[in-house]
This record gives structure tokens, sequence and C-alpha cells, in this order.
């Protein structure tokens, strides 16, 4: 791990992470990546597995999961980042963690999102209302959110519904931003490929507050071998000295 200005989160949905092989290939994963911060969705392990989930050189891990094999979210911390939390809410049946700290000496509140297969926009507005009071400039929101955002987020022909409308709207009032569609306003790329529907999504998102476009420097999907889903990696500048020269606006 080189030592930076800026510091790597990146999300995935594991698909599981029973598997001993499984977990070792995540693992391998994580390290090849030159991260920070991982979070990962459907880790599917039970409360009383969570310690199954090592990582060598990553012992700050952070779990919300249930009584059963299904949702299970986790948030994973580099050890040689300098991390203070002040506090963790967790979902008790395992579809959110909110970590809400400092890494680097920057304030950060983490949210780590797997929103159930169905009425995920409405799942996913009903959480962000219910944490409102939390969102701030400093407030990272990641996850598989079970939903295209846009019509360039999916292969399939069909408009996003009303509910996801419904959700961008509240997103916006939020000032809450799709990174990755700043950066690529118009790249077609995505995380998920339905067997079933045979098309491709972008289901998993980073999403960051509008004051803060200027720290983001780098958003990419990142592939993975082992899971239905492929990451997305976001880079962060945490200097404090660094100029507010990128905005929305221009």
């Amino acid at each position: 791990m080189t030592t930076n200005k800026y510091f790597s989160i990146i999300t995935l949905n594991v698909n599981g992470l029973n598997a001993p092989i499984k977990r070792h290939r995540v693992a391998e994963w994580i390290r090849k990546h030159d991260l920070y911060i991982c979070c990962l969705q459907e880790t599917h392990l039970k409360t009383k597995d969570s310690h199954r989930l090592r990582v060598k050189g990553w012992k700050k891990i952070f779990q919300a999961n249930g009584n059963e094999k299904k949702a299970g979210i986790a948030i994973l911390i580099f050890d040689k980042i300098d991390l203070k939390v002040k506090a963790i809410t967790r979902d008790k049946e395992g579809h959110f963690i909110i970590l809400k700290g400092a890494i680097q000496q920057e304030d950060i509140t983490l949210v780590n999102i797997y929103a159930p297969n169905t009425g995920a926009p409405k799942y996913i507005k009903q959480l962000l209302e219910d944490i409102k009071g939390e969102i701030s400039s400093n407030t990272v929101i990641v996850g598989d959110f079970n939903t295209p955002l846009t019509s360039l987020d999916k292969t399939s022909k069909q408009k996003i519904s009303e509910e996801t409308a419904i959700l961008n709207d509240s997103l916006d009032q939020m000032d809450l931003i799709d990174i990755f569609r700043i950066f690529h306003p118009k790249a077609t790329e995505y995380t998920f490929f339905s067997s079933a529907r045979r098309t491709f999504s972008k289901i998993d998102h980073i999403l960051g507050h509008r004051q803060s476009l200027f720290k983001f420097k780098r958003i990419e999907i990142v592939t993975s071998i082992f899971s239905d889903h492929n990451g997305i990696k976001l880079e962060i500048n945490y200097n404090k000295n660094i100029e507010k020269n990128q905005t929305l606006g221009g």
C-alpha cells in the first residue's frame, strides 16, 4: 500500500462468503486493489459467524448481520489508516451499516446499503429520510441499491420506474449525487448481469454530497470474477489544502 494524498473506497456485492475458498479469493481481491476502505454486501453471514470474515492487514471490520444466511453487510478499514470511530449504526437484518468518524483526520459518515430485491427505491428513499439529520458534505453512500438510477444504467429499453424517479428527486433535494455519472455522463458500463433477463445494469452505486465534488479524484468500475457483480472504486482527496477548483457549475 503506497502513501497517497487520497484514500480509496470500493463497494462490491460478494454474493455470499460462507465458503472458505470464496473468502480467500475476496481477501486476495481486496489486497490487490490498493484500498483503504472496502464495503461489502450480501456476505450471507449469520451474526454468530461474523468472525469468519478475516483479511490480513485489515483488523478493523464492522458488520451488520441477521440470523439467517441472507443479506449481510460489512465495512473493512485498512490497518495503516488513521481511523477514529464516533458511532456505528447496524441494521438487525443486515441491510445497512453506518460508520461515523474520521479517516486520515477527515470527518466521514459512511453508509453501506444492501437494498432488498423488491421495493428497493422505496427502501433507500425511506432509509435516507430516516438518517437525513446525519447526512452532510462528508457523507458517502455506497452499496447494492438493486435499482438503476438512470436509463443509461441498463441495457433494457424500459424507462426508469416512477419509484426510482421519486428516489432521484429525494437525492437531489439532499444534494446527493451519483459520482460515477458525474465523472462519466455518457458511459454505458455495468456492474451486474441478470441471466434470467439477459440484461446488464449498474445497480451498484457510490453517492456523495454535491459540496464535496472537488474532493473526488477518480471513479471506476472494477471487475470481479468470483461474484455476479463488479465493484466500483472511488478515490477521494483528503489534503485539507486542496483547491476547490471543480464544481458542478463549471
